[in-house]
């Protein structure tokens, strides 16, 4: 009996020396578009493994491509890192085109799942821009890049050309099989697997990854990879840049709301942050800006409504060019974009139309209005002065001649807080 529950007391002995030596494996996934949110937050798990003695940073990967310059970061904190990096492409079903080839190729060792594809790296796809000439220059140099990579990590130089010039994309088969990945698993468990005993370079010391037992610890998105996320989304961008000009419309038509004008400021700012992020056609952001002015000048001079009308134009094809010859994802949806066209032309065009019928309207308060009433003298008005009765109130009036009590006069003109007034019968 003793000896069995001192055997049952070494295995549970056992089993917590062995979790506490466990080595931890952090994991973090990236499933949109690479751009600087992306990057802050791959940089941010980089760190976070490094100040945290990881075993190995797993990059669970599924994008559809990114930005240049969000990729070379990504890129250049792999390369630095001191922390062993495996990018999975996962789950099946999933890729790794443009941007994300390029963070494949810097990997420390590369996976992918069945069913899954790499490449792709065309420059517009990853710049945003179309221009011939430019595109080829950036092609060159993309492909530099892609065959300095895979000749650091030992990987096929051919298709990393071949994926930025010819826009070359394979499936996880021809990918171990032209050395691009190292591991094809059907999941993590597998792939941590395979890739236990494995010996790679980082940093040009040799290590032997040991990832039995593990710790699977997922990294979640910090507050600065949240934020950047939200405010380089083109929709929000968009909508901000609409209500920034709205508010800030309404503040200048209407002097003094205060309201308007400060969240119009707040948005506005708010939005050109967005702005100098992401590569935009700042040709479409003068012409937004060009419909704001505009709309205001429309309540300010005469013009039948031809200000506005240009407004229209101008906010329309301003939409239109924003984001024009960026990928997909990001820009602004095609429906939202022209409902938010159709609805803020209609709401700065409603606006200007009760600025100006309110400033055609006579007065219905103030001095101007006493102005043509009539009224009855109740003491003698004279050059000298004397009173009147108007709209229900006694005022001071004097005339440039003498009215006796109980005659009609009506108001002329007002000084201070004297009328000026005349005679009804007089001409």
């Amino acid at each position: 009996m003793f000896k069995r529950e001192l055997f049952l007391a070494l295995l549970i002995f056992l089993f917590f020396v062995s979790t506490s030596f466990a080595g931890r494996v952090y994991l973090l996934r990236v499933d949109s578009a690479i751009t600087p949110a992306t990057a802050n937050f791959i940089i941010f798990g980089i760190s976070k493994a490094q100040k945290e003695g990881a075993q190995t940073l797993i990059i669970e990967l599924d994008t559809p491509g990114g930005l240049v310059e969000s990729t070379r970061e990504i890129v250049k904190a792999m390369l630095d890192s001191e922390v062993p990096i495996i990018v999975y492409v996962s789950p099946s079903g999933a890729r790794a085109a443009s941007a994300g080839a390029f963070i494949v190729l810097a990997s420390h060792l590369a996976g992918m799942a069945p069913g899954t594809h790499v490449g792709a790296a065309h420059p517009v796809e990853l710049s945003g821009r179309a221009d011939q000439k430019v595109m080829e220059k950036i092609a060159n140099d993309l492909a530099a890049y892609a065959k300095n990579l895979a000749e650091l990590r030992k990987r096929d130089q051919k298709f990393a050309e071949e994926m930025v010039k010819k826009s070359v994309s394979i499936t996880e088969k021809e990918a171990l099989q032209r050395g691009v990945v190292e591991i094809v698993a059907e999941d993590l468990l597998k792939l941590l697997e395979s890739a236990n005993g494995r010996k790679i370079k980082v940093k040009n010391k040799e290590i032997e990854l040991r990832l039995k037992p593990v710790e699977i610890i997922r990294i979640e998105e910090d507050l600065k990879t949240r934020i950047f996320k939200v405010l380089t989304n083109p929709n929000l961008i968009y909508f901000l840049l609409m209500l920034g000009l709205l508010g800030l419309y309404l503040e200048f038509s209407h002097p003094g709301a205060i309201l308007p004008g400060v969240i119009g400021a707040i948005c506005l700012i708010l939005a050109l942050f967005g702005l100098s992020i992401l590569p935009v056609n700042y040709a479409g952001l003068a012409l937004i800006l060009l419909a704001g002015l505009l709309f205001f000048l429309e309540t300010q001079v005469p013009s039948h409504g031809l200000l506005a009308i240009g407004g229209i134009v101008s906010l329309f094809l301003g939409s239109l060019l924003l984001f024009g010859d960026n990928p997909p994802w990001l820009k602004v949806y095609q429906p939202l974009l022209y409902t938010a066209v159709v609805t803020f032309s209609l709401i700065f065009g409603g606006i200007a139309y009760l600025v100006i019928k309110t400033q055609k309207k006579k007065p219905v308060s103030g001095e101007f209005t006493l102005i043509g009433k009539t009224g009855r003298v109740i003491e003698e008005v004279s050059p000298r002065g004397g009173k009147v009765f108007i709209l229900g109130e006694i005022w001071s009036a004097t005339s440039s001649e003498v009215i006796p009590q109980g005659e009609e006069v009506f108001v002329v003109g007002k000084e201070g807080f004297k009328l000026k007034v005349k005679k009804k019968t007089s001409t």
